[in-house]
């Protein structure tokens, strides 16, 4: 299969609501180059999946199963920055919280302000990481 038919395979299982799709280089039988293309989705639309496959690709079949998912609890807050305000994702499990700031927030702030968006990126995850210890002090302190 073509490598630019991937891109529109990947267009194409999102249409259908795949949770994500990747490649992944592999070797096949007699030490042949291939592309292993996997997908995520839900039960309920496995069968458009699958027909995906074997419509868009060179696929003669696709190999299926189940696999369990433990999430974290999730939210988004917004920070403040010297580039905007910037969406933060939160992860939080138990002791722990992860924290990751939304790249498309990020893109747009870096864009506007002509700054590698490296320098966004910190500055949100620095304002995020004082907002939470600021406010987890407070609340020790009440």
């Amino acid at each position: 299969m073509g490598g630019e038919w991937f891109g529109f395979l990947m267009d194409k299982l999102f249409e259908r609501k795949a949770l994500d799709v990747w490649y992944t280089p592999i070797y096949m039988k007699k030490n042949r180059p291939a592309v292993q293309v996997n997908v995520l989705c839900e039960d309920f639309n496995e069968e458009d999946i699958i027909k995906v496959l074997l419509e868009e690709t060179t696929t003669l079949g696709v190999r299926s199963y189940e696999v369990e998912r433990t999430i974290l609890q999730r939210e988004k807050v917004k920070v403040n920055t010297e580039y905007g305000d910037i969406a933060i994702k939160i992860a939080r499990g138990p002791g722990f919280i992860k924290g990751a700031p939304e790249y498309e927030d990020c893109k747009k702030a870096a864009e506007q302000n002509q700054v590698p968006i490296r320098k966004v990126y910190e500055s949100a995850m620095m304002a995020f990481w004082s907002a939470y210890y600021i406010h987890k002090i407070k609340n020790l302190e009440e």
